[in-house]
């Protein structure tokens, strides 16, 4: 199946080459088949959510700092994850046009955006202010009119109404009984659980009122800041 763009050889930016071979060298060996979430990673510019000085990393098979390598060693889930993991986690979720989304973890709004472009509403929940704040900047000057960024804590401050595609953008040890009690009937949830070395990315589904959980892949992402760590051993 050929993206539903333009050939290789029809683009003048160098930007949408990078986006062409970032999607078809890195997005689709990684079991992405969804010709609307294809189509999304093609028109929503990720360059435009990443910074100035990272950007060169835009494309790249690799996570995406938000912050200076002096800061970002202390608070490594402030970043961009791997452009193959963010569309797998779409394709995965299989998000309706109707469907009301929340994220957790906010980051610089990419994720957000790309949910913004797949469904009807999206709510996201950021911890650290400055994160809200770029997130906020970006998509407002994107044009996304969609996405509510909010500043809480994912793992504890949930809203009300229900929700039913749920995303974690980052690690957990477990995932919070208040983050399944927010999902619709029929409602999903991704997210990666465990510790290193070995995380896997859980899905979790609501049918007839009872989860369902599969591990459909393994990755390690960062931790998220917020959520409770398991107790060391006492002697």
């Amino acid at each position: 199946m050929t993206l539903p763009l333009n050939r290789l050889q029809e683009f003048t930016h160098p930007e949408d080459v990078a986006r062409f071979n970032m999607i078809e060298q890195q997005i689709r060996p990684w079991n992405v088949d969804d010709s609307v979430v294809l189509s999304t990673l093609a028109r929503v510019k990720r360059e435009h959510f990443t910074p100035a000085a990272y950007r060169n990393m835009t494309f790249m098979d690799v996570a995406v700092p938000l912050l200076p390598d002096g800061q970002w060693q202390s608070r490594p889930d402030a970043c961009m994850l791997p452009p193959k993991i963010e569309a797998r986690i779409l394709n995965d979720l299989d998000i309706q046009a109707h469907e009301r989304v929340l994220e957790i973890g906010t980051g610089s709004g990419y994720m957000a955006a790309l949910l913004g472009a797949l469904s009807k509403e999206v709510v996201s929940l950021e911890i650290a202010p400055d994160m809200v704040a770029l997130a906020k900047a970006n998509l407002s000057s994107y044009g996304v009119q969609n996405v509510a960024v909010v500043q809480a804590n994912g793992a504890a401050d949930v809203p009300a109404g229900g929700f039913d595609a749920i995303v974690i953008s980052g690690s957990v040890v477990e995932i919070p009984a208040i983050l399944l009690g927010a999902l619709n009937e029929g409602g999903r949830l991704m997210a990666c659980v465990g510790q290193e070395p070995v995380m896997r990315m859980t899905l979790v589904k609501k049918q007839h009122g009872k989860l369902q959980v599969t591990t459909p892949w393994d990755f390690n992402l960062p931790r998220l800041q917020g959520f409770p760590e398991p107790n060391g051993f006492k002697f």
